[in-house]
């Protein structure tokens, strides 16, 4: 490449970076060359602001055992989002700015709110450093600072979602999230491609979700057919050998795949995006595919974040590594984690927190009175799957992958219904901001405190 190409090349790769990521995002940047202050004293130190982190800290509160700034929050972000919402603006049905809130309009004045990133853990001398150089100490600490979503992980990527005329866009981060519906609605004709990449991400279900509500909307406005000619073709490519994890609910899906004539390329992993051509691997990942496309939505690749993955809490993984039943750190016994974060081997979802907020919540009350924890979470998630407007399969399941469902006495939730569709559009983003970060939703078990 000439030199004048290569600077060209390398200042487009710097504004892709600088067009989507924003100043104020949960980055928790590890980088501080500031001086140490005198260490800030705390009962709990709760790393993270998200939904595990409010859950938790509220339901803390709610014990009536603990007063003014005994509690501490940390986290760099300005606004709280419902990220679960996303899909919803993807489909059009919602704007991503009626979806978040101010993160300090969400906290308890009881609570000491750090807006800093985290450098960090000395779990030895049970403190934590800030990214502002303050240090915090702690009776215990919970680490909740979810995972990140890294659109550099796939070549290309970052570029094509920068690029406002191209047809490659993501629900899973606020600066892309509302490019999606825009691309399909523009497109009547061609190929279209959803990808679901392999490993850890945020709702496993999302990656078909967006897709089966695009296929809705062209089925409606004529431009896909079931079956035969159809002026668009969509594609299902996921890093995964089946549609789902969950036997029962990817069985419903497979055959929901196939009834709506999508083509599915199962154990293909997005590695590049290269103009309107995407690049799997295949298989064990030696064989690369090229498939062109007129529409991409892509999911990008997922993990903890570096101060997590790079301290003594990570497992090998570098998630924090936590008993499956208690949520206590394995080799701290005052460290706990819940959802994204930590090593729960169960699907990282809202619905996953709201059972395993109350574990851990009386876990630490346990451990703060010398008394043993109880192993009471078994892994319970949820995942609302939106088949098309109007209907949603609600999977809901514990360890193992087997169903642990809520209505199963009266109906069969692998059936896509209406009921549950009102649901995940209406009541669950109403609970979620009234009640579940406000530490008054129990999930499935309902209200609480």
């Amino acid at each position: 490449m000439a030199a004048g190409s290569h600077l060209i090349a390398k200042r487009a790769v710097s504004a892709a970076r600088s067009s989507w990521i924003p100043a104020a995002h949960r980055t928790f940047a590890t980088a501080s060359d500031l001086p140490v202050s005198p260490a800030k004293n705390h009962k709990i130190v709760v790393v993270g602001g998200g939904a595990a982190g409010l859950a938790i800290s509220h339901q803390l509160l709610w014990t009536k055992k603990f007063t003014q700034d005994d509690i501490a929050i940390v986290d760099p972000a300005e606004w709280h989002h419902y990220q679960p919402g996303w899909t919803l603006v993807g489909g059009g049905l919602k704007t991503k700015d009626e979806l978040k809130r101010p993160l300090r309009s969400l906290l308890d004045p009881k609570l000491r709110f750090y807006n800093h990133a985290v450098s960090t853990f000395a779990p030895e001398d049970n403190t934590i450093t800030l990214g502002d150089g303050s240090r915090l100490t702690y009776d215990q600490l919970v680490v909740v600072p979810g995972i990140k979503v890294d659109p550099f992980s796939i070549k290309g990527l970052p570029e094509a979602l920068a690029d406002k005329d191209s047809n490659v866009s993501c629900i899973y981060t606020y600066e892309t999230v509302d490019k999606v519906f825009p691309t399909i609605q523009a497109l009547h004709k061609g190929r279209a491609i959803f990808t679901q990449p392999a490993g850890v991400l945020k709702c496993a279900g999302a990656p078909q979700k967006i897709m089966w509500l695009a296929l809705d909307h062209w089925k409606r406005a004529g431009f896909y057919k079931n079956t035969g000619s159809s002026p668009i073709e969509i594609t299902f490519a996921t890093g995964l050998p089946v549609m789902f994890g969950v036997p029962k609910y990817s069985a419903a899906l497979e055959a929901l795949r196939q009834e709506r004539g999508v083509e599915g390329l199962f154990a293909h992993d997005l590695v590049e995006v290269d103009g309107d051509k995407a690049v799997f691997a295949a298989g064990d990942g030696k064989e690369k595919v090229s498939r062109r496309f007129d529409l991409m939505h892509v999911v990008p690749k997922m993990g903890p974040h570096a101060f997590v993955k790079n301290s003594p809490l990570a497992n090998p993984a570098g998630f924090v590594d936590v008993d499956d039943a208690t949520l206590r750190h394995k080799k701290y016994g005052n460290v706990w984690s819940a959802g994204d974060a930590s090593s729960l081997p169960t699907s990282k979802t809202a619905a996953a927190i709201t059972s395993q907020a109350p574990v851990l919540v009386g876990n630490i009350l346990r451990a703060m009175e010398a008394k043993e924890v109880e192993p009471a979470y078994d892994g319970y998630t949820s995942c609302p799957l939106t088949t098309e407007y109007g209907k949603v399969m609600l999977a809901e399941f514990k360890y193992g992958g087997v169903p642990k469902e809520t209505f199963a006495k009266f109906v069969d939730q692998a059936t896509p219904r209406r009921a549950f569709y009102h649901l995940k559009k209406d009541f669950f983003p109403w609970v979620y901001y009234n009640h579940m970060v406000k530490g008054t939703w129990g999930g499935p078990k309902g209200w609480i405190n």
